[in-house]
């Protein structure tokens, strides 16, 4: 048995993958979704799928923003409850892989440092940070609540990973027939965002220093190329798990990790990055890394996923030319604005979404 279960998660990303047998199920999450989304869909999908009192033999955080990390904290804020009420827990956790902002993009502490400072100077002028800023200021915070609640519950966090930071490497690690390949990201990569956020926060110091009312225009997105990306291999399928990490990105990590050959990769199944926006991807990344499955969690927020994304996806090149699926969470306007440009009857695409009020969709590689 090989599943990919997709939950609804507004504008984040939640998803469940289980392998084993049906009698014996195992169960890996992957990220929770935004704030609300435990108790909207999240639980209750669980319930469904791991039941009552289920194992997960992995939680993964594929980074701090909030549409990833809200849905993890309040599982366990939950299972806290139980124990603490000496209730039988809802959901028992084996392990928990994180990579945390010290041990990753902040190795100096300057980051985290300057980004208190920029806080600092703009509330003594009463003038709000943008957010992009915001989002990451307060994720780093949730990042550490998430390990202190692990380490309450007694739950491992990277457990058996060298110096506690998930990186790129040759080597799997398997969860009996499951194969999972870290594939992002690398310690260059690690590096050059160190020093992005630096030189971005040391400027924005500056801006601030000029004329605080223009701090919130000067705020950017900040990169997610600390995402940990996975690829997922059991019974002869394959599942590529991307968090928020940019394209590039991705396919450095999977060349570190000795999974491209000749510069590309086919999978079964590709969790589009970012929702689906088209910052974190282009044309030839889908040239490059192409899939029979797309998953596109997103719900219209922030206009994703962008009907770029949607055309390159549905454009880009096909080994043997076989249909593909796009297994969305929710029907936006950009995938409706899809389907009346690019009609899939022309294009060899349908599209696959929740059936009715379901908490989840289920993608079945092995019965």
């Amino acid at each position: 048995m090989f599943k990919l279960h997709v939950i609804q998660a507004k504008y984040g990303d939640a998803l469940l993958i289980s392998f084993g047998t049906p009698r014996k199920p195992r169960h890996i999450l992957i990220d929770g979704g935004p704030p609300g989304n435990y108790a909207a869909d999240l639980e209750p999908a669980l319930a469904e799928l791991v039941g009552h009192a289920g194992k997960l033999d992995l939680v993964v955080l594929s980074h701090v923003d909030n549409d990833h990390i809200v849905g993890l904290l309040d599982l366990l804020a939950a299972v806290e409850d139980d124990q603490v009420s000496g209730r039988r827990l809802r959901t028992k956790i084996a392990g928990i892989w994180h990579n945390s902002f010290e041990r990753t993009v902040d190795t100096s502490g300057k980051v985290a440092k300057q980004m208190q400072a920029n806080v600092m100077m703009l509330a003594r002028v009463n003038t709000p940070l943008g957010a992009d800023t915001l989002e990451t200021f307060y994720g780093i915070k949730e990042g550490h609540r998430l390990r202190l609640l692990a380490k309450k519950l007694g739950i491992p966090v990277n457990k058996g990973i060298k110096k506690d930071i998930l990186l790129a490497a040759k080597t799997p690690v398997k969860f009996g027939p499951l194969e999972l390949h870290i594939a992002g990201p690398n310690k260059p990569q690690l590096e050059t965002l160190e020093t992005e956020w630096l030189d971005w926060l040391n400027e924005a110091a500056k801006e601030i220093a000029k004329d605080a009312s223009t701090a919130a225009m000067s705020d950017r997105s900040i990169p997610n190329l600390s995402s940990i990306v996975l690829l997922a291999k059991c019974a002869g399928k394959s599942i590529l798990l991307t968090g928020d990490a940019r394209g590039d990105y991705i396919i450095d990590g999977l060349r570190t990790a000795g999974l491209l050959k000749n510069g590309r990769l086919h999978v079964d199944v590709l969790k589009v990055q970012h929702h689906g926006s088209n910052r974190n991807t282009t044309a030839a990344f889908f040239g490059a890394i192409t899939a029979d499955t797309y998953v596109l969690s997103a719900d219209g927020r922030h206009g994703n996923p962008k009907l770029d994304t949607l055309k390159w996806i549905v454009q880009s090149p096909r080994p043997r030319q076989l249909p593909i699926t796009l297994v969305v969470t929710n029907v936006t306007e950009t995938i409706a604005e899809l389907q009346q440009q690019l009609p899939p009857a022309d294009h060899g695409y349908t599209v696959r979404q929740p059936p009715g009020h379901a908490h989840s969709i289920e993608i079945t590689l092995r019965a």
